[in-house]
């Protein structure tokens, strides 16, 4: 595994206010369950208010998902919107004393700061699967899976004996 890509937040949080901007463009190299068609680019800011730093930014991304009816494959653009909100404790060093703030993720399952620095793949990752469409249709008139027909061969041969059961079922009635 690489190391994940940081950004430095901590000129944010320790000067609440202060807003911290950076582009990001990344093709997730390491997700194997997205296909993009090229990287997801976009701007990101941070800005802290002294207990709470906010991530926001749009990202452009153009994937690949399949059509929900037929299963072909479907050229899909999206925006992604980001709007992040993270705790911060104590002190920022901007209010002129020896203490510093720094963001805190108790309880999180998939930590996205080491320290006040973020890993802002992680975050994009994250944020993209959340805006990605549920159900996506190649078409409006997609008819569906076309030609599909069940096999003709009788069924699973150790169902076989039910199977001659019921025809001779029906074939009294």
């Amino acid at each position: 595994m690489k190391r994940p890509k940081l950004v430095d937040l901590n000129d944010a949080v320790q000067h609440p206010g202060r807003v911290v901007e950076f582009a990001v463009e990344t093709g997730l190299e390491e997700e194997e369950d997205v296909d993009l068609l090229r990287p997801i680019t976009g701007r990101l800011e941070a800005v802290s208010t002294g207990n709470v730093l906010f991530v926001k930014g749009k990202l452009d991304a153009e994937l690949v998902l399949e059509c929900s009816r037929c299963l072909k494959p479907v050229e899909v653009r999206i925006s992604v919107l980001v709007h992040e909100e993270f705790d911060v404790e104590g002190v920022p060093a901007g209010f002129g004393n020896r203490q510093h703030a720094e963001v805190t993720e108790e309880g999180e399952a998939y930590p996205l700061f080491d320290g006040n620095q973020l890993r802002w793949e992680d975050l994009v990752r994250q944020s993209l699967w959340l805006s990605m469409p549920a159900r996506t249709i190649c078409k409006d008139d997609c008819p569906g899976i076309e030609d599909y027909q069940p096999p003709d061969d009788g069924g699973r041969p150790e169902l076989a004996a039910l199977a001659q059961l019921l025809d001779d079922e029906e074939g009294e009635s």
